[in-house]
């Protein structure tokens, strides 16, 4: 569904290219300025969706794009936005590909990471035989700081997460969040 190539320029610069040329999101050592557009925490889970009918795989990601690493979920900010996550120092980045979790955002889950991300923040391995992320303790929910740094072009909540059941992701939002002030990024 994403036609993203991942490539590194350097052990200290590695982006994600969404087919079209633009970045999906690029970390790196480098003096490369990064915009904040909102900064938050929320508690993440982890999918795998790749139409197999799997451990609950419901389809393919909403967005088109195919099951990659790097794909995230959200229960409503607009598809292909994009950002990154930080796990007890370790940074990872995502784009929004898909639509969810459902019911466990009614609970403060704002966030699916692909298994494979989810297995690099928490020191485990994904099995693609199964699509659970082994190695890691039991681990299947983890405590995250997100940083957004661009909005999607589609519906969606430009600003904090909010659950599913709201039918934020298919609303347009015209009053997005003020970005981070310069000393707060």
């Amino acid at each position: 569904m994403r036609s993203f190539a991942l490539f590194t320029a350097s052990s200290l610069c590695a982006a994600l290219t969404v087919a079209g040329g633009t970045a999906a999101w690029a970390d790196s050592g480098t003096d490369i300025p990064e915009k904040v557009l909102l900064k938050g925490s929320t508690t993440a889970s982890y999918f795998w969706d790749d139409a197999s009918g799997r451990a609950g795989d419901t389809g393919l990601p909403a967005s088109g794009k195919p099951m990659q690493k790097g794909l995230a979920a959200s229960p409503s900010w607009p598809l292909m936005t994009e950002g990154y996550v930080i796990y007890k120092g370790k940074k990872m980045p995502f784009f929004v590909g898909d639509r969810g979790p459902g019911e466990p955002s009614n609970r403060g889950i704002m966030l699916d990471l692909d298994a494979k991300t989810f297995a690099d923040l928490t020191g485990g391995t994904f099995n693609p035989n199964t699509l659970y992320v082994g190695g890691n303790g039991g681990l299947g929910h983890i405590d995250v700081d997100y940083v957004i740094t661009k909005w999607g072009p589609g519906p969606g909540k430009k600003n904090y997460p909010v659950p599913f059941s709201t039918g934020a992701y298919g609303k347009r939002d015209h009053n997005p969040a003020e970005p981070p002030e310069a000393g707060q990024n």
